[in-house]
């Protein structure tokens, strides 16, 4: 996390600079940039754990229940409407994570706990950044992303006094990381700034058979019908909700 927001750091500086539009980073609302990088950075944090102790469909299949949480907070904290069809498919949501997780309520799975508190972190983190995109540009609130979870990785890093240092193919892997993840805030940023939170994040869905399926083929991860079924629901339920929002009025 302390290297990939390093790499952020850099491209949204050269590439601000290139745009001219870094003078367009203004300490304004930081308390609202610092609430929406520490439940960003924690759920990534606890993303990453889980990734290392669930098969990677299951980690995917439970960080999908984040557009749930975003239509509820959407409705709390922006003032989007919390429409029936959005209620039943987010119960569709859940009951297709249930199916392809399988968890086992007699056991408390830290792996389990931590993508389900990932996904409560990415949604809230997602509902700031909605409010943000209201007063703030792209460019103000990506600087604020990688320079504060930046700081964040230093103090976690150094924690214990001593710091890995990404070595030979490892280096040139966080340097991709570092790109793509900005990449993907970028786009997320433009989304919601164009569209209410309640749509935009459902279509990050699309990520969870192309994920289950490169676990199945890269990490030969079990991809079962339950896996397959789970699956098909929760991207019906999201296709449901997008061309319902998608009439119009």
């Amino acid at each position: 996390m302390t290297y990939r927001s390093f790499v952020g750091v850099v491209v949204v500086v050269l590439v601000g600079a290139m745009a001219g539009t870094l003078s367009q980073v203004r300490p304004r609302a930081l308390h609202i940039h610092l609430g929406r990088n520490v439940f960003h950075f924690a759920g990534q944090n606890l993303w990453f754990y889980a990734m290392t102790v669930m098969p990677l469909a299951q980690v995917i299949s439970i960080e999908f229940t984040s557009p749930i949480w975003v239509v509820v907070f959407a409705a709390l904290f922006l003032g989007e409407k919390f429409t029936a069809v959005k209620g039943v498919t987010a119960v569709m949501g859940f009951i297709g994570v249930l199916m392809v997780a399988k968890p086992d309520f007699r056991v408390v799975d830290p792996g389990l706990v931590a993508a389900a508190l990932a996904a409560v972190g990415f949604a809230l983190s997602a509902v700031f950044t909605k409010f943000l995109t209201r007063t703030a540009t792209i460019t103000c609130i990506l600087f604020y992303l990688t320079t504060m979870q930046a700081v964040f990785g230093l103090i976690c890093g150094f924690a214990d006094g001593h710091m890995a240092w990404p070595q030979g193919p490892a280096l040139a892997m966080v340097g991709v990381i570092g790109l793509t993840g900005l990449g993907a805030h970028f786009c997320l940023t433009r989304a919601l700034s164009l569209a209410p939170a309640s749509i935009v994040m459902p279509m990050d869905f699309v990520r969870l058979p192309v994920l289950a399926f490169l676990g199945w083929l890269i990490y030969s991860e079990g991809l079962d019908l339950w896996v397959i079924a789970g699956s098909a629901l929760i991207l019906s339920g999201n296709l449901i909700n997008l061309r319902v929002s998608a009439k119009p009025r």
